[in-house]
């Protein structure tokens, strides 16, 4: 932030205004790639935490690891079934599997709705 500054501080008080607006918009430029890697990072790193706390919670219910059939759901039927209370979690994995519901699908099916409310 401090280059940023100084950077916009030199193209307004020298000569080589051209040389330091364009540096001025390097750093801006730089600054707003770097704050939207974060959000990807953490974006990216809550996905994982979700798919983990999927399988956990079906191998508590159910006893069965739910890695054997996850490659065959894609990411919004996951993500769908992470609204799905505990009880409602087996039926509604098999179904999505059968059927080939998409996660739209599966979230009209939920009948007590387990919100996400910790989401970036």
């Amino acid at each position: 932030m401090a280059f940023l500054s100084s950077s916009i501080y030199f193209a307004f008080t020298t000569n080589d205004v051209i040389l330091w607006s364009f540096i001025s918009a390097i750093f801006i430029a730089l600054f707003c790639l770097a704050f939207m890697l974060r959000q990807h990072y953490a974006l990216t790193l809550q996905n994982r935490i979700v798919r983990l706390k999927l399988r956990y919670r079906y191998l508590a219910t159910t006893g069965k690891r739910f890695e054997e059939f996850e490659e065959q759901l894609d990411e919004a039927q996951i993500f769908a079934l992470r609204f799905a209370p505990d009880n409602e979690l087996h039926e509604l994995t098999q179904r999505a599997l059968t059927e080939n519901l998409s996660g739209d699908e599966i979230k009209k099916l939920i009948k007590n709705w387990k919100g996400d409310y910790e989401r970036v």
